[in-house]
This record gives structure tokens, C-alpha cells and sequence, in this order.
């Protein structure tokens, strides 16, 4: 039993910081003029609290599980801390997700109450009361008639509960794992899961505290944004400004002006391409001065690596900081000190560029089933390229019994506070992963360097042999394949063949120019199927893996669709891994035929 430390619950969580910053804005969300309003803690606190009272007379008590089908925005907070404040369970679920997923989620998990955001995910579950057992009601998020969040909130106004405190043992959150075999599991993650990692995280950063502020980007329904974003913001009475889309993002982040973002490479890979291209596209002063730019950060770095300046070194990174640098962090709100990453592997070229140019990117791993960090890279201890070390109270081993002989790496096993209660009614995928003496198996491969520092190699089950009996590890090389600007997702194919293959998905934007230029059709479709793209895109990835990797890991033959990997048609999961099962079943025939 581990010693959990104050507050160990996320009811405390919230209200300490209710209390202490009551005049703090809390979330920030746009409006239909296009500005940023804020409501305090003092505010959020009141809602929440109407709304637990809300919630009691529907019934709502300890161990009820208590769902929302909902993107961020302020109510998905309120319902959640409700639903802490009464004991009961909160079970998200992403607005981006297949009905039948929902069903099999709300019935796994014997949700009573469901929020839904609105009309038109409501219509989409409008049977479910009569197909699941335990669906008592369901409240529609937007509007204010009878049946709404706002009527319920009005409703518990009139009949004011005090919250409960649970117990750091207690389970706080049933979060979907997003099912790249079979049906999702539902992750059982105690208060004590929670607050313990969002604490541990915060001795990482000692620095951050009540004037801190973020853009709310990654979706709360998974661990890693609702614990390293909502929950560790809230402790700290810091605030967070909701993103209004993808599209808008650089204007939003422009408006929020972040000092610290919660991020995942891919963000940070799209900037790095967008910059890249912008400046080829510009070409003259503006390109040299950037390649100046570059080029002096690079050298800084690697002098004061050795302890050494040089002044002509210095005299053009502070004229390339001035007129380049402080432009692009401008674009971010000119106040951001950090970035956190997430989810996948940054890529070290990429995150080198933004350390250099002041925007420091921080790698940290982990899973939802420890809430979700295990290690993190921060201000006072990094190593591009790592994820970093383990938080405090979290302890890493390395399993090399679970590799081939003779391996430098092994399965990475994680022991802490942080460590899931088990799956919800799966009892033997609990056992699969947990170990006798209460560590959990990650699945990921992983190597600790003589500092602590924690590198990941690949995935246990993703790797595999070719016919000669070299192993592959499939993640890595499509990670640099999607680094190609004209990329835009990758797959690598091969278990048990002679030699890999991949399927390319182009990145049509980027080409779209290539086509005007050469006055080609541009739709997605053509300029998959142009013979001159395929092999311009064929030899790129063959260059920026040669040197890399071995020659029988580089894909000999490609696959060129027209069609993304997306969520909606099944081939991502909601937290944009790739379901390879799903990708090698639709496109069987046509990498079969690659060997013939």
C-alpha cells in the first residue's frame, strides 16, 4: 500500500484551489466575436457544486458510474468534478467515435446518467435508455429546457449537498483504451492514480504555479491530457484556454498566449514541416537569414556543450534570435517557456530546432493505465532523445527475459502509485499485464542509460522477423517516413517475408503546389497515382533512411493510397496509433501482390 500525498483525492484538488485563487480564471473559451471570456474558480466551483446537487436527485450516489460523449469545453469539466464530488465514477468518451463504441462502453461500465454534448450526437443515442439496463437519463449538455445541464445545475441550486471525499483507493475514472485488438478495455484509475501522478509531475516542474497558462489542444477523454493538462492546471490554479479547431489553433494560441503547452510530436512535427516549407517558399533574404539563424543556434549548442563560446557564433544567434526566432515564438503568444510531448517519440532533429530557437520540448512516456507518466524529461534534467526519468515514486525495471538473447533493451515494467486497479469485468487481461509484486507491464521495449534516463526501442508485440531472421521494429521507421514533408502516414509490412514494404500516404497539401506547378491534376487520387510523384516520394524515403537503418530494414516496394489513416475509417485509434490489424486485413490482397 503506498503513502499517498496531500490532496489524494481530485475532490481536494478542486476545491483548495477554489479557495485559495477564487478570482483566478480558470477555462477560457471563445466567443462568437472571436475573443477569449473567462470563468474563475469562484464560478466553476459554484457550478460544480449546483450541479452535484443536480446529480444526487437523479439518484447519483457513491460507486454509480456517470458518462459524457463530449469534446472539451467547461461543462465536461463541471460534470466531471461532480461526479468526484458524490463518489461516483466518471466514464468520457470522445464526440469522434463509432455509436456502436459508445454503446458497448455506456453498457460495460453501467452508466445511470450520460451527458451528451448535443443534438445530434443525442438523436445518434436516443434508444439507449431502452437497450441498457443501467441508463436511467440522459442530459443534453447545450440549451436550458427541461432535460438540459443548465435546468439540472438551476435544479441542484435549490437543494445544495456537500461534496464527499473520497479515499485515494477509491476509483475515480473508467477511461476507454482506444482497442487496436478487440474491444476497448475500461481502465480502472483511483483518485490516488491521479493526484499522485499530477503531483509527482509538478516536483518536475517546480517552477510552474497560479499564473501559468495553456491551450486546451488533446482531448481530456484519454489520461494523458486529462491528468498532465486538467487536473495538474486546476492543483495548481492556473488556467486553460480552449483551442476553437485545428484550423484556428495559431490564431487561438496567439489570443491564450501560453506560458506552457501539453502536447504530442505530431503538433510539433506539422510546425517544424510548415516553417521548413514556408521559408523554401520565400526563398532570398528571408530563407538566409533563417538558415543563418539555424545554423548559429546549432553551433551555440554544440560549443556550450563543451563549455565553449565563440563571438562571431554569439553576434549571429542574436541576430538571428532577433529578426527569425523571436518572430516564430511570436506565433505561439511570445510568452511559451516549454512544451511537454507525449504519445510517440519526438524526433531529436525536430525537437534540437525548437531547443534551439528557445522553445524547449520535453519527451515524457507512459500509458493510461499509469495515469498515464512514467518518466518525464524536464527543465533541470533532459536528454534529447530520451523520455526522460522515472517521476517521483515511480520506479522503471527493465525485462530482458521477455526478449531475444543477448538484447541491450528489455520490456519496460513500471511499479508506482500511479499503477491502474485493474481492468473493469476483464479479470484475465488484468493478470496478463500486471506482475505478482504489483508492477504492469507496458508492452514497450526500452533501455535506461547510465544517468537514469529511459529510451524506448519499440513495442513487444508490434516487432517481428523476416524470412532471414532479422527482427524489424516497424514504429521507428515509419516515424522518420512521416518526418518526409511530402508524407503525410506510413505503414511498414513484412513479418515473414523476404524483405518490407510500406504504404504511403502522401501528404496532398504539400503536393497540391508540386501539381499546379507541372499543371497536374490535383485531387488526392492523381496525384497518388502519378508515377513521377511515387518515385520522387520512393527515393526520398529510401535517402532518409539510408544510414539509418539496416538495408533489409528499408521498404523495397510501395503501396501509394489516396485515403488517409483516419479514425473514422477505423485504421486510428482516438489517440492516433495506428491499428495495424485493421490496415493489413483491408489492403491484404494488394501487399500480397508485392511479393508475387
Amino acid at each position: 500500500m503506498y503513502q499517498y500525498e496531500k490532496p489524494d483525492n481530485l475532490v481536494d484538488f478542486l476545491e483548495d484551489s477554489v479557495n485559495t485563487y477564487p478570482d483566478n480564471p480558470m477555462l477560457g473559451t471563445k466567443n462568437s466575436s472571436g475573443e477569449y471570456e473567462w470563468i474563475t474558480y469562484r464560478e466553476f466551483g459554484r457550478r460544480v457544486d449546483n450541479l452535484r446537487a443536480g446529480l444526487a436527485q437523479l439518484g447519483v450516489k457513491q460507486g454509480d458510474a456517470v458518462g459524457l460523449i463530449a469534446n472539451n469545453r467547461t461543462e465536461w469539466a463541471v460534470c466531471a468534478f461532480a461526479t468526484f464530488g458524490l463518489g461516483a465514477r466518471w466514464v468520457p468518451m470522445y464526440e469522434a467515435e463509432l455509436t456502436q463504441i459508445w454503446k458497448y462502453i455506456i453498457t460495460d461500465s453501467g452508466i445511470k446518467v450520460l451527458f451528451v454534448s448535443k443534438p445530434a450526437i443525442l438523436e445518434k443515442v436516443k434508444g439507449f435508455p431502452e437497450e441498457i439496463e443501467t441508463l436511467e437519463k440522459m442530459i443534453l449538455v447545450e440549451g436550458a429546457r427541461e432535460g438540459t445541464m443548465a435546468w439540472l445545475e438551476d435544479l441542484g441550486s435549490k437543494d445544495p449537498i456537500p461534496s464527499m471525499k473520497p479515499g485515494p483507493q477509491d476509483v475515480a475514472s473508467l477511461i476507454y483504451t482506444s482497442g487496436t485488438t478487440g474491444d476497448p478495455k475500461g481502465v480502472l484509475l483511483t483518485h490516488g492514480n491521479f493526484t499522485s501522478n499530477s503531483l509527482g509531475g509538478q516536483k518536475f516542474y517546480p517552477e510552474f504555479n497560479q499564473h501559468d497558462r495553456a491551450v486546451s489542444i488533446l482531448p481530456w477523454a484519454h489520461s494523458y491530457a486529462q491528468t498532465a493538462e486538467l487536473y495538474t492546471f486546476v492543483n495548481l490554479g492556473a488556467s486553460l484556454g480552449f483551442m476553437e479547431s485545428v484550423q484556428t489553433l495559431a490564431e487561438d494560441m496567439k489570443k491564450i498566449r501560453p506560458t506552457f503547452l501539453i502536447a504530442v510530436p505530431r503538433v510539433f512535427n506539422k510546425i517544424f514541416d510548415g516553417i521548413n516549407a514556408r521559408m523554401n517558399q520565400e526563398g532570398g533574404l528571408k530563407k538566409r537569414l533563417f538558415d543563418m539563424a539555424v545554423r548559429s543556434a546549432k553551433r551555440r549548442r554544440e560549443l556550450a556543450e563543451k563549455g565553449k563560446s565563440e563571438p562571431l557564433t554569439n553576434m549571429q544567434y542574436a541576430i538571428g534570435n532577433r529578426l527569425v526566432f523571436s518572430k516564430i515564438r511570436e506565433g505561439f503568444g511570445g510568452r511559451l517557456r516549454g512544451v511537454m510531448t507525449a504519445s510517440a517519440a519526438m524526433n531529436p532533429e525536430i525537437s534540437r530546432f525548437f531547443f534551439d530557437m528557445g522553445i524547449p520540448i520535453y519527451d515524457c512516456y507512459g500509458m493510461t493505465e499509469t495515469s498515464p507518466a512514467i518518466t518525464m524529461n524536464c527543465p533541470s534534467a533532459y536528454k534529447v532523445g530520451s523520455v526522460g526519468r522515472p517521476i517521483p515514486g515511480v520506479r522503471v525495471v527493465i525485462d530482458k527475459s521477455a526478449v531475444e538473447e543477448g538484447a541491450e533493451d528489455g520490456e519496460i515494467i513500471a511499479y508506482g502509485p500511479n499503477v491502474m486497479k485493474g481492468y473493469h469485468n476483464k479479470p484475465e487481461a488484468t493478470a496478463e499485464v500486471m506482475t505478482p509484486d504489483g508492477g504492469i507491464r507496458t508492452g514497450d521495449r526500452g533501455r535506461i542509460d547510465q544517468d537514469g534516463f529511459l529510451f524506448i526501442t519499440g513495442r513487444i508485440k508490434e516487432q517481428y522477423k523476416l524470412e532471414n531472421g532479422k527482427f524489424v521494429f516497424p514504429a521507428s521507421l515509419e516515424e522518420d517516413i512521416r518526418l518526409i514533408p511530402s508524407v503525410e502516414n506510413a505503414m511498414i509490412y513484412g513479418e515473414n517475408k523476404p524483405f518490407n514494404v510500406c504504404l504511403i500516404v502522401p501528404d496532398f497539401l504539400v503536393l497540391a503546389k508540386y501539381a499546379r506547378e507541372r499543371n497536374l491534376p490535383a485531387d488526392p487520387k492523381s496525384l497518388a497515382e502519378n508515377p513521377a510523384i511515387q518515385e520522387m516520394i520512393r527515393e526520398e524515403v529510401i535517402s532518409s533512411l539510408t544510414g539509418k537503418y539496416g538495408g533489409y530494414e528499408i521498404p523495397k516496394k510501395f503501396i501509394f493510397l489516396h485515403e488517409n489513416f483516419t479514425v473514422e475509417n477505423g485504421t486510428l485509434t482516438q489517440t492516433m496509433k495506428l491499428k495495424r490489424r485493421v490496415v493489413v486485413n483491408r489492403f491484404k490482397d494488394m501487399l500480397e501482390k508485392l511479393y508475387a
